[in-house]
């Protein structure tokens, strides 16, 4: 047994997660097509977003096992750019150089970046794919809106592409869809799209190899037409294709593989269940919270239909029934498909869905069972009653971890007006005190536009703008350049922790240094620049803009008043790496790890909670003794950022700790009788990424695994 069965077993059972799916699916559609004689590569593409953010990270993990199947990452500078890339892969035949006979591409994003890609994808869709080659979205989408400004759903972004779109239900389905998604790619000459919701892409299940690939029609070799130039008379052609022939391939394929299907079929039906991807996971789970067995489902005459590809819609088994419940997140879009596949037609079901299924947040089971009961003669069954109990912790906002450097950058002078950006500082959202006031929250690299289309109608002179490192390489540098054409006055502060910290802490495509990016912005007519720092001394030597100056992190405040002052835009640099980045670093060996740690002499402390207003840190916490209130640094979440020292109180000390000695395991004094245990447990590991909160909960799937 080995970690690396994940990507190197061929039968058997393996723990895979739903990000690992997606990597497993590369290499996956290499061994399916080396085993057909077939001499075709991969390509991937995208922009990390959650759920998607670690795919980049995991494929990384897994190079060796990529560079020898012929799988080629090149993350994207966004997603746009990743998916005129992936389009790109699919021109290989006009090439006369070219070394294979196609390339699949793959794309990732998540659902904002698919928005943001929308116009290169409508592009490549509309072009065509190669016979070879195919290409394939996988976009992740967050109904709840757990790490999303916006709760997202991409059915309908799909069908304005025209995009076939197929939604798995488990981990398992990623696997076999994806598959699919490729053969019909390479059938129908269309891009299609993989639904990866949240809570797939973040699960982990055991998967069985020993079917995967079967079923997977062989490709068709025929030569299809050169690519379009999509000018003209052939980009109206190009759509007659699409609309009169290529869709209705797709629908072809999807009835032929059986994506959309029956999956119980009772002998006298009369209501019928659809459902697609995680929502039909959520339809058998409340089916089994109702007790509903296939005895139950016989007994009521209730049909399950599982539907693959939710568009274009191929409808199946919706005769001879009375009614149809459809249950989905969000808006009523298979809903509506399938009310216009019944139009016209004879004795067709009433469909109902959407007035008995809630469209806030994620679709849960508690919801389906409660409109089943208005549907069904069953009796929901009450919560169990729970032990009522003190909670042992108080409910907390989100907030920076501790040593954040956003904690520090965002803080502004009252009544400072600021625009929210996208990334972890957009969290000043959540506590907006000392942050100035908040003016908006944008998408991802508009960040100081909305100043643009304000400044003419206020009063108001200047306008601060949060703006990350990762955003302004991703687009937020096309936003300077728009605000300095536009001759507004704000201030940009470039908040540089060089990480693109909420997905994972990769260094962001096409990184340039603050010493660049300086030279880069006096270039596009900033008038001037200030660099902050805990280390203004590393900036020794170091070739800068003209227009730009180096004072230490401390000056902040000051050095944003003073750029306040100037007309035009200004740009105020915050350069200090991010503290759980850091930490991981320190872990790996990649940083040195500092020797000395604060500690408080909670003797001398007098508990005024200075030290906790100057570093607003996590870290600092308030502890009731026998002498009172005093302070405690909590060292274990603590990431040394030394930012509580500007208290300047004398009861912070800095200590160097000794060799910490390994505690002996005494034996137990009795022995335990071997617990009883039940076939499902259900564990929570809250906590924050980098302090080892997913090792545990991997090192608890594998238990569970073995």
């Amino acid at each position: 047994m080995s970690l690396d069965d994940r990507y190197t077993a061929t039968d058997g059972r393996v723990l895979i997660s739903g990000v690992q799916a997606l990597v497993r699916l590369t290499l996956e559609q290499r061994r399916l097509d080396r085993a057909r004689g077939l001499d075709t590569r991969v390509f991937v593409s995208g922009y990390p977003g959650s759920p998607l953010a670690g795919v980049d990270l995991e494929m990384g993990r897994a190079r060796k096992y990529l560079d020898e199947a012929g799988v080629v990452l090149k993350p994207g500078l966004n997603e746009e750019l990743a998916a005129t890339a992936v389009a790109g892969t699919q021109l290989l035949g006009q090439l006369p150089g070219r070394r294979h006979a196609g390339v699949t591409g793959f794309w990732y994003g998540k659902n904002p970046g698919l928005d943001r890609a929308a116009d290169a994808i409508r592009h490549g869709n509309m072009a065509g794919t190669a016979a070879l080659g195919g290409a394939v979205a996988w976009i992740g989408d967050d109904p709840g809106s757990k790490s999303s400004t916006l709760p997202s759903a991409s059915e309908l972004m799909c069908q304005s592409l025209y995009m076939p779109l197929l939604a798995p239900s488990s981990v398992a389905e990623i696997l076999d869809f994806g598959l699919h998604a490729v053969a019909m790619s390479r059938r129908s000459g269309l891009w299609v799209g993989l639904k990866i919701v949240a809570d797939i892409a973040d699960a982990s299940a055991t998967v069985d190899l020993g079917t995967l690939g079967e079923g997977i029609p062989l490709p068709d070799h025929a030569e299809r037409p050169p690519t379009p130039a999509l000018v003209g008379p052939a980009a109206l052609d190009a759509e007659h294709d699409l609309l009169t022939h290529r869709l209705d391939v797709a629908r072809t394929y999807a009835r032929e593989h059986r994506l959309n299907r029956v999956t119980f079929e009772p002998r006298h039906p009369s209501l019928g269940i659809v459902a697609s991807g995680l929502s039909y996971a959520v339809v058998m789970r409340a089916l089994a919270d109702l007790g509903l067995d296939e005895p139950a489902l016989e007994e009521h005459g209730i049909r399950l239909i599982k539907v693959g590809m939710p568009y274009p819609y191929e409808p199946e088994g919706l005769t001879d029934l009375k009614r149809v419940l459809v249950v989905e997140d969000k808006v009523a879009f298979l809903e509506g498909q399938i009310k216009q596949a019944l139009y016209g037609r004879a004795g067709v079901p009433d469909v109902i869905g959407r007035e008995l299924l809630p469209v806030r947040g994620t679709l849960t089971a508690d919801d389906v069972a409660k409109a089943l009961a208005s549907l069904v003669p069953v009796q929901v069954k009450p919560a169990p009653r729970k032990r009522i109990s003190l909670p042992l912790v108080a409910a907390r906002t989100p907030y920076f971890c501790s040593g954040c450097p956003h904690n520090t950058s965002t803080r502004t002078d009252d009544g400072t007006l600021v625009g929210v950006g996208i990334g972890c500082h957009a969290m000043i959202a959540l506590d907006g005190a000392g942050r100035g006031t908040q003016v908006g929250i944008t998408q991802m690299g508009g960040e100081g536009a909305q100043w643009i289309g304000l400044a003419d109608f206020t009063d108001d002179r200047h306008f601060v703008q949060n703006l990350g490192d990762g955003t302004f390489h991703h687009s937020g540098s096309l936003a300077i350049r728009a605000a300095v054409a536009a001759g507004v006055t704000m201030t940009y502060k470039l908040l540089y922790n060089d990480a693109v910290a909420m997905t994972g802490g990769q260094q962001a495509e096409g990184r340039l240094d603050v010493a660049a990016v300086t030279r880069s912005l006096a270039l596009e007519g900033v008038r001037r620049i200030v660099v902050t720092t805990p280390e203004p001394s590393s900036y020794r030597g170091v070739q800068l803009a003209e227009i730009a100056t180096v004072r230490h992190r401390d000056d902040l405040a000051e050095a944003e008043r003073e750029l306040s002052g100037i007309d035009g835009v200004t740009v105020l640099i915050h350069d200090d790496r991010c503290a759980a980045e850091e930490r991981r670093l320190r872990k790996r060996g990649k940083l040195p790890t500092p020797v000395e740690k604060v500690v408080v002499n909670e003797r001398v402390c007098e508990g005024c909670g200075d030290c906790g207003t100057a570093s607003t840190c996590l870290s600092v916490l308030p502890v009731e003794t026998e002498f009172g209130r005093k302070t405690r640094i909590h060292q274990a979440s603590c990431n040394s950022d030394l930012s509580c020292l500007k208290g300047d109180c004398p009861s912070f000390l800095l200590v160097e700790p000794g060799v910490r000695q390994a505690r002996r395991v005494p034996e137990l004094p009795v022995a335990l009788a071997e617990p009883v245990r039940p076939d499902e447990a259900l564990i929570r590991m809250p906590g924050i990424g980098g302090t080892g909160v997913v090792t545990v909960s991997q090192i608890l799937q594998m238990a569970a695994h073995l």
